[in-house]
């Protein structure tokens, strides 16, 4: 009984350390684990369950030669310049609702931006304009909101101006409409209503650089990936909002969008 007994325990002792060991190396070919979970920010997809995950934004500033003259620089074909916001400053809006958008803190210039955000499915280094739309998933429209001036009181100070443009909320977005079913966009009207009155109005063939020549002059300077969104800039009149604003937005090929500030 006594060597049963111990042949028992030996052999239960035994199995538990080939255990420990597996378990120890399952642990071991998982690696290290995040000490805390951080959130993945995604936008909804136009007839589709899956999600859209957003890796970064770009957003291209004073690319409409109207805008460019209103923030008192010369439209040419300079080459272009990009700024980016956090990837969780986006704020998704749904087809069809008036979404509330808070007045954020510290500005008492709160502006609106209308644009075309470009989705990228793919990316790489040095793409050529020709083939950069191969590139793009599909369009969405946006609203690069800005505290106007926070940012120009850093320009004024030659300091990054982040603080006007990178911040909660700052980047809205309605869903991703995908190009394989509308196309790309190289011209359509593009507008903004306050409350029912016309302030933005052009068109997006105004538009200094297209989408195609913002995702090859952008790889130039950073590798583009799946994930990328474009912000590709909006037109004249851009102006401010107050609480109780009802902003309307409008792509041609789009639905519209719409925020109230609150």
């Amino acid at each position: 009984m006594d060597t049963v007994d111990r042949r028992t325990i030996l052999a239960t002792g035994a199995l538990a350390l080939a255990g420990a060991a597996a378990t120890s190396s399952a642990e071991a070919q998982a690696g290290p684990k995040a000490i805390f979970p951080v959130g993945t920010t995604t936008i909804p997809i136009v007839g589709e369950t899956d999600v859209f995950p957003v890796r970064r934004i770009y957003c291209i500033g004073r690319n409409y030669a109207a805008h460019a003259r209103e923030m008192g620089s010369d439209p040419n074909r300079e080459p272009p310049f990009f700024f980016q916001k956090p990837t969780d400053a986006i704020q998704n809006v749904a087809i069809g609702t008036v979404a509330d958008h808070p007045y954020p803190s510290l500005t008492k210039n709160y502006h609106y931006e209308v644009e075309l955000v470009a989705a990228l499915k793919s990316g790489g280094s040095n793409i050529s304009p020709e083939a950069a739309l191969e590139h793009v998933y599909g369009y969405a429209l946006g609203l690069d909101m800005t505290r106007r001036d926070l940012q120009r009181a850093m320009g004024d100070e030659k300091k990054p101006w982040e603080i006007g443009k990178s911040f909660d909320r700052s980047a809205v977005l309605g869903p991703i409409h995908p190009a394989a079913k509308i196309g790309h966009f190289t011209k359509g009207a593009i507008s903004l209503a306050v409350n029912g009155n016309v302030k933005q109005n052009s068109n997006l063939q105004n538009m200094i650089w297209s989408v195609a020549e913002q995702i090859a002059k952008l790889s130039e300077a950073f590798e583009l990936k799946a994930g990328d969104i474009i912000y590709s800039g909006t037109p004249e009149n851009v102006g401010p909002v107050v609480k109780g604003d009802l902003l309307l937005c409008k792509i041609e090929g789009l639905p519209d969008m719409s925020i109230k500030i609150v």
